[in-house]
């Protein structure tokens, strides 16, 4: 059968995991696919190279890739087409050609991020004041997508948006940056994954200050949060659809048969307390 590689950023994310769980279940599915999950045990550039040319020693015939950064991995992608790996994207793509990527429309769905927290402050008579915004890194191209949109949302309006600060995702360390902005006065708080948004959630149920936490991804801890009240509203992706069709992606294309389209929307839905 083919062999077929999952590689994510990390595996500490809930997020990754369900990207598995897809996988793994069209892979079942499907039958005739040799189907491993491959993934650095932290966002790191250099763990991802790594992973990537372990797939291809391992004789991977496709490789599904989430992307740390766009340019990073480009060599390393260089050689695996070399080698006739196919290439899919899941969740975030690099700066190489792939048959497909398979993603949320971050840009868009950053934008609504935003208007759910701009509508929150305005129904709280809050028209202007600081936003502090927790990411990954300044490469990653879905949460730069997320970040952009975010902003835009605020385009015109009475608000100021600090310098992003970067945690690589992890949630103590955006635990404190957040605290950090807490401390500069800032009315709202966006985190642009699911460890940035834990972060921001934790902050502010610490602080205990009245201050509209908005984030990504879908974790127990996260929807803990907004039950709780410490987050507002969470920008919840279908990883689950980005590993199981990724798969019948990359069989398909490994069969010969035509690929389209060459972006595929996975979707997002907003949940907040209302809709849990």
């Amino acid at each position: 059968g083919y062999k077929v590689y999952l590689i994510t950023m990390d595996q500490m994310d809930q997020h990754w995991v369900n990207v598995d769980k897809g996988a793994q279940k069209a892979a079942s599915e499907l039958g005739g696919i040799q189907y491993k999950w491959l993934a650095p045990d932290v966002k790191d550039d250099a763990k991802q190279i790594e992973a990537i040319n372990n797939a291809v020693a391992g004789g991977a015939n496709a490789i599904l890739l989430a992307a740390n950064g766009p340019n990073a991995v480009t060599a390393a992608l260089k050689e695996a087409a070399g080698a006739g790996v196919t290439i899919v994207y899941v969740d975030s793509a690099a700066n190489f050609p792939a048959v497909q990527t398979l993603a949320t429309d971050n840009t868009a769905a950053g934008t609504t991020a935003g208007k759910e927290m701009l509508k929150e402050l305005t129904a709280n008579g809050v028209k202007s004041g600081k936003i502090g915004v927790i990411s990954v890194n300044s490469a990653t191209a879905s949460t730069v997508a997320r970040e952009a949109g975010f902003r835009k949302a605020f385009e015109g309006t009475g608000f100021t948006i600090l310098e992003t600060q970067y945690c690589d995702g992890d949630a103590a360390r955006s635990k404190d940056m957040s605290a950090n902005f807490i401390t500069q006065g800032v009315v709202g708080l966006f985190g642009a994954n699911e460890g940035s948004t834990v972060g921001v959630g934790n902050a502010i149920a610490e602080a205990g200050k009245r201050i509209v936490g908005v984030g990504f991804d879908k974790s127990d801890m996260i929807l803990s949060l907004i039950k709780s009240g410490h987050l507002l509203a969470t920008m919840a992706q279908n990883p689950d659809i980005m590993g199981y069709e990724g798969v019948k992606t990359a069989y398909k294309a490994l069969k010969g048969e035509k690929v389209s389209p060459e972006y595929f929307d996975t979707g997002v839905s907003v949940l907040t307390k209302a809709t849990l």
